[in-house]
């Protein structure tokens, strides 16, 4: 749990539970190895409800985007899905038959699980521009099936991860005081290309609640926007990101919508903080929270534009408490503020008060954003609304990791 300002400030009736995806009751889970990754690891993994279940799926805005990203909006566009297949270790993306393997990789899934193709999504991450060699991914499906179940949350897990150095899954069961209770779940991966115009990184998301497709996708939408549109690691947003939710409709008595949308934030906002802590070379995580805007768009703005500021991370790597590299990216925000109004706290120590250098200890500021989490917090003076997002450090192993990604 971090002690940053992120994720719902409201998490009373949530209880953590392990499991993962298939915490909820319906919901089986797979991972094998298809021979994808140089590396011989679990790169094939398979969510599936054993019965009916609403779908929501949420894509990458990416103007290059993912045959997988295009056939899962298409197959979930009528509410239903029965299953979501992810490939790892390539993307399928820029590829000459891309379209036709993604549709046989479904074909095959919903095949060997007797369901209709049009019920299954498909994920892919990976090396873009490299032919998805679907022949050896096809030969390990009926092992993918066969393996399924409702203890595999952890095996998909692993099965999904690409870059990443470790799983992350979360599951809450939540209840609304009122007798009503239900669980929602996710897993995610996601550790580069993490720069959000939706949700960078492939995320599955499961509940029991019954909600119809109309009320899931409000709040799979809602969700996302305050988490995983929340995030960055390096400013490239990535072609394949998904993030999709099934809710099987399981709950003997469930709690209200409010309690559900409350336990769906809260996982998103775990997974979400969970990819940012694990970002390539990263050291700590940042939370950039403006206050005192007029809109909350604008404070998402201005907060966009300090988290993703090279110059920024670069000093949060150095703990070094350089206002003025916080105020001229919050210059080139595109939105308009009076730079005399402004005030900016490094880690707690106020370094910047009424656009000017405060009084303050350099040693204290610089010992504050040491710490693995740090908070920066900004007062435009101007207002109520307010928006967080949340970056990280920026590194020479993230330099170096990403300088050699392909050779």
């Amino acid at each position: 749990m971090t002690t940053l300002p992120w994720g719902p400030a409201d998490r009373s009736g949530l209880v953590s539970v392990e499991g993962g995806v298939t915490a909820v009751e319906g919901i089986r889970a797979s991972g094998v190895v298809s021979g994808v990754k140089p590396s011989g690891r679990a790169d094939l993994a398979l969510v599936a409800a054993d019965g009916p279940a609403t779908a929501a799926v949420v894509t990458t805005t990416n103007l290059v985007k993912a045959s997988s990203c295009r056939l899962t909006e298409a197959h979930a566009a009528d509410g239903r899905a029965r299953a979501i297949v992810i490939n790892s270790g390539n993307a399928n993306v820029a590829t000459p038959r891309g379209e036709e393997h993604t549709r046989q990789l479904a074909d095959v899934v919903a095949g060997r699980l007797d369901v209709d193709a049009t019920e299954v999504l498909v994920m892919s991450t990976g090396v873009i521009g490299v032919p998805l060699p679907i022949e050896r991914i096809e030969s390990a499906v009926p092992d993918l099936v066969e393996a399924l179940a409702p203890d595999g949350g952890h095996r998909a897990a692993e099965a999904m991860l690409t870059t990443d150095t470790r799983t992350k899954e979360v599951a809450y069961r939540v209840a609304d005081g009122q007798g009503g209770t239900c669980t929602v779940a996710g897993m995610a991966k996601g550790v580069g290309m993490i720069e959000p115009a939706m949700a960078t990184l492939l995320v599955v998301l499961t509940t029991d609640a019954p909600l119809g497709a109309t009320v899931l996708r409000r709040v799979v939408r809602q969700a996302v926007k305050s988490t995983f549109n929340r995030i960055s690691i390096d400013g490239d947003g990535s072609t394949s990101d998904t993030v999709a939710m099934l809710a099987t409709g399981g709950a003997a008595q469930p709690p209200g919508l409010e309690a559900i949308t409350r336990a769906t934030e809260a996982v998103c906002a775990d997974l979400a903080h969970d990819v940012i802590s694990d970002g390539e070379g990263a050291s700590r995580v940042a939370a950039v929270t403006v206050h005192g805007a007029p809109t909350e768009d604008e404070a998402e703005r201005i907060a966009r534009s300090v988290a993703t500021s090279l110059l920024v991370r670069a000093a949060i790597h150095g703990a070094d408490p350089n206002w003025g590299r916080i105020l001229m990216s919050m210059g080139n925000a595109g939105v308009d503020f009076d730079p005399g109004r402004v005030s900016v706290a490094c880690g707690g120590v106020t370094v910047c008060r009424f656009g000017v250098a405060a009084s303050f200890d350099r040693g204290s500021a610089a010992a504050a954003m040491r710490r693995d989490e740090v908070e920066i917090d900004i007062d435009l003076g101007a207002g109520d609304a307010r928006a967080t997002m949340l970056t990280c450090d920026l590194t020479p192993e993230y330099v170096r990791f990403n300088a050699e990604y392909t050779t």
